[in-house]
């Protein structure tokens, strides 16, 4: 039986951080679902279209092992969209403290739904601790350089979306 993990965010924008843990997640489980949250209530920067060709182009940088990893939108609870696509663990990754109490909570909650989902953590890598999308879009809304927290054409894509008239 394969060992599938499933690895959800809002990847409003894809940092680093994530493609850490992608690449990462990956050397631990034999495939990965990258599950892109869509939520009704919330106004992305980009929109779920978008982040998944964002996810996609720099997924394939795995080469050969961008094969295991899947990536799909959901709309309903992490647990039941990880089900769905046949997953057993709920990746996450912990920067700090703060996420620390928040996913063990969320990790108690999920574990209490009857899907029967564990919950692996991993740290974020030391380098990339300080990284979360929420400060990456501010820093690019107010004309700051996002290089260092986002691959490059994720970068770009920033650049461009708000060179863009609004809508």
């Amino acid at each position: 039986m394969p060992r599938i993990a499933f690895y959800a965010g809002s990847f409003d924008p894809v940092t680093l951080g994530h493609m850490d843990l992608i690449g990462r997640g990956l050397r631990l489980f034999d495939r990965l679902v990258v599950g892109i949250g869509v939520h009704h209530g919330k106004t992305p920067m980009f929109s779920a279209d978008e982040r998944v060709a964002m996810l996609k182009a720099e997924i394939a940088g795995f080469g050969p092992h961008a094969a295991n990893v899947d990536i799909v939108t959901f709309d309903n609870l992490v647990v039941d969209a990880a089900v769905q696509h046949g997953a057993l663990v709920l990746l996450r990754g912990l920067r700090d403290g703060t996420d620390f109490d928040y996913e063990m909570q969320m990790a108690g909650m999920n574990g209490s739904l009857p899907a029967g989902l564990e919950t692996v953590f991993l740290p974020a890598a030391p380098g990339q601790r300080h990284i979360a999308a929420t400060f990456v879009r501010q820093i690019a809304q107010m004309g700051g350089d996002v290089a260092p927290f986002v691959p490059a054409s994720v970068a770009q894509a920033l650049k461009q979306k708000l060179a863009a008239p609004a809508q």
